[in-house]
């Protein structure tokens, strides 16, 4: 394994599909709206990236290290000077779980879903949801971003995985 993950896994695959098992309902604007983190000066660049069907990161103007989340201070070299660069939205999939688990009642309509820890190619890590995503998982596979509009006039930013067939 590479990075040193830990991946541990319950054998899902006898499990409903989360839209056989709910009717394919989705999660209302309202319901998800109240999980959105506030728009702010400092986060602006990302959104209206997302917004642009654009994945933007903070980039060190000093060392060139992306970073993500946004922060003020480069965690590599702690320059406060930074730029937003568009990235290719492409990485790996370093690990997931399928939560069956009810933290927010706001995803009872679709439970289970599956959280992805993606490594991006430019090397931040980030955690979204795999949509589409094929029965049989593995670590490493290549993901890209797609990009969910519709949610408080807002984009969310998802992944899928990255079919050899469609990177050509």
């Amino acid at each position: 394994m590479r990075d040193g993950a830990v991946h541990v896994r319950v054998a899902d695959r006898h499990l409903a599909h989360p839209h056989q098992r709910r009717g394919g309902r989705a999660m209302s604007a309202e319901s998800y709206e109240r999980l959105l983190p506030e728009i702010v000066p400092a986060n602006r660049p990302y959104w209206d990236g997302l917004a642009e069907n654009e994945l933007r990161l903070q980039s060190c103007d000093a060392c060139g290290e992306y970073r993500f989340p946004d922060s003020e201070v480069c965690p590599r070299c702690l320059s406060g000077s930074f730029s937003w660069r568009e990235v290719s939205g492409k990485g790996r999939l370093w690990s997931w779980i399928r939560m069956h688990q009810r933290y927010f009642s706001e995803f009872d309509e679709v439970r289970p879903y599956l959280v992805a820890y993606i490594k991006l190619d430019e090397g931040p890590a980030v955690i979204s949801t795999l949509v589409e995503a094929p029965e049989e998982l593995a670590l490493d596979l290549p993901v890209r971003a797609v990009f969910q509009p519709g949610f408080s006039e807002r984009t969310i930013l998802k992944f899928a995985v990255e079919h050899p067939e469609a990177a050509k």
